[in-house]
């Protein structure tokens, strides 16, 4: 894709991921827009040229208001990055109902009812990019992170039927699945995991991945934003993009690992890597 008058919105842009593909693609030469919910979190964008959006994923209005804004500003939409997202992390047993929904509101229908918002203008337009930013954990999982997971397989799921469906109208669908990434992600994964399952039967296991989470030589090891903001701003540049991009800390290897490995072997593997052993006590 030509980026010249080219604009993109971008969902979570407040930090971490979002900000810096922000950033990416207004080098590109985009017209970029970072939504997220709480915009006085975007004034360093915007001082950069980046073009604040307030916009909740998890409220229809506001994603309406949010596209028809974009609409009346720049008459056009050429890239949607779903980046909006958190990991809720606690044993399945303990995390509530609600929590559980808001976790799928965030992550997958928030994303896909933004997706189903813009695609009228990219179909008039022949052309559009919808950029989905899944996770490694959305082809291998851990213990204590189940509903997490499951809304990463669900948009791993959604994007491949959407690739399909989108593609005789000239618009692309890709999946970009990010390993360790230095962000707010593993705080705020650890403050609901210790909150939701630090005590009763999970507790020693939590204690003990806990500790793998705030682990010093992990934490220095993991990637920083940029190099996942460099694969948004290829993925939507290029001709043709490639439907997945693996990068970040890790990720090539554990999605290797998963396919090779049989499940029991897996769960071995990742049990001792998070400190969670899996033998009944």
């Amino acid at each position: 894709m030509e980026s010249n008058n080219k604009v993109a919105i971008i969902t979570g842009a407040s930090s971490g991921i979002g900000s810096a593909a922000a950033l990416s693609l207004l080098s590109q030469g985009f017209t970029v827009y970072g939504a997220a919910r709480r915009i006085d979190r975007l004034e360093a964008l915007a001082s950069q040229g980046v073009k604040p959006l307030a916009l909740d994923v998890t409220d229809a209005k506001s994603m309406q208001d949010g596209i028809a804004n974009v609409l009346a500003s720049s008459g056009r939409i050429d890239v949607l990055v779903n980046n909006a997202g958190y990991g809720s992390y606690g044993a399945i047993e303990d995390v509530s109902q609600e929590e559980a929904k808001r976790q799928f509101d965030v992550n997958v229908f928030g994303a896909m009812e933004l997706t189903k918002l813009v695609l009228p203008q990219m179909r008039k337009q022949g052309s559009g990019r919808i950029i989905n930013i899944s996770s490694v954990g959305g082809r291998a999982v851990g213990p204590f992170g189940g509903w997490y997971h499951g809304t990463k397989f669900a948009l791993e799921a959604l994007s491949d039927s959407l690739r399909m469906e989108l593609k005789p109208f000239g618009i692309d669908v890709v999946v970009v699945e990010p390993g360790g990434i230095k962000s707010e992600f593993l705080d705020i994964a650890a403050s609901g995991l210790q909150a939701t399952s630090g005590n009763g039967p999970y507790a020693d296991r939590v204690k003990s991945m806990l500790a793998s989470f705030t682990n010093p030589r992990m934490m220095s090891m993991q990637s920083p934003p940029q190099v996942i903001a460099d694969v948004i701003a290829r993925a939507a540049t290029v001709k043709q993009p490639k439907t997945r991009y693996v990068a970040g800390f890790g990720a090539r290897p554990l999605v290797t690992l998963r396919r090779l490995l049989s499940d029991r072997a897996f769960d071995s593997l990742i049990s001792r890597v998070s400190g969670t052993p899996t033998k009944k006590s």
